[in-house]
């Protein structure tokens, strides 16, 4: 049979434990005072004032009065080896225990991080594909200066038709008075009326030409 491993996706089961724990400490609260014992073995004071309390302890057990000698060297200053043990033994789980919570904390920062850098991500991939998109319609939209210049040949379009088509009706209006002109005097020589000299045009006939534009000829 399969040894059944355990999911990453469930919580762990209860198990029980050798060791009970103990219902009135406060893990978190005992885990802030190990990281301020940890903190504090790792500063310049805790060192000076340690080496200071050794060379007192030597100073009284090696030179002092035998009265005064509490630890002495005849015995290797056992009880200082023993308070040094000690601290040693209580240090190295304390500091540990220091290291774990900070450990966990950089675990929390480090997936908080990761989890910015994915949204940063994503937010610079939307706006990359926004500005290609930009780029894209900025390409089919008319430029200020382009348009600038399409009004400005339409305008010239405009002004050309104008002119052309002034010159048109100025060109007709003249054929027409040619024609008014010209019409009026066949129909005088054709009615050929007494008392007019030949080249000139009756009186209806000079009024029309004169209303037509141009002056009669001199009697």
């Amino acid at each position: 049979m399969a040894e059944r491993r355990p999911r990453l996706d469930q919580p762990r089961e209860h198990r029980s434990r050798l060791i009970p724990r103990l219902k009135g400490v406060d893990p978190e609260k005992f885990g802030v005072l190990s990281e301020k014992f940890a903190r504090f073995m790792g500063t310049p004071q805790f060192i000076i004032w340690m080496t200071v309390f050794v060379g007192i302890w030597l100073l009284i057990n090696t030179y002092g009065p035998e009265a005064l000698r509490f630890d002495p060297r005849d015995l290797n200053y056992t009880l200082l080896t023993l308070i040094l043990s000690l601290q040693a033994s209580y240090a190295a789980p304390l500091i540990l225990l220091a290291q774990n919570r900070q450990a966990d904390r950089d675990k929390v920062a480090l997936e908080q991080d990761r989890m910015q850098a994915e949204r940063n991500l994503a937010d610079t991939e939307f706006l990359t594909r926004e500005v290609a998109a930009l780029r894209l319609a900025l390409r089919d939209m008319s430029t200020r200066d382009f348009v600038r210049s399409e009004l400005r040949d339409l305008l010239d379009e405009l002004d050309e038709r104008d002119a052309k088509a002034a010159k048109a009706r100025a060109a007709k209006k003249k054929a027409r008075k040619a024609k008014a002109a010209k019409a009026a005097r066949a129909a005088a020589a054709a009615s050929g009326a007494p008392g007019i000299p030949t080249g000139e045009a009756a009186p209806g006939v000079a009024a029309d030409t004169t209303a037509a534009g141009e002056p009669p000829e001199a009697t």
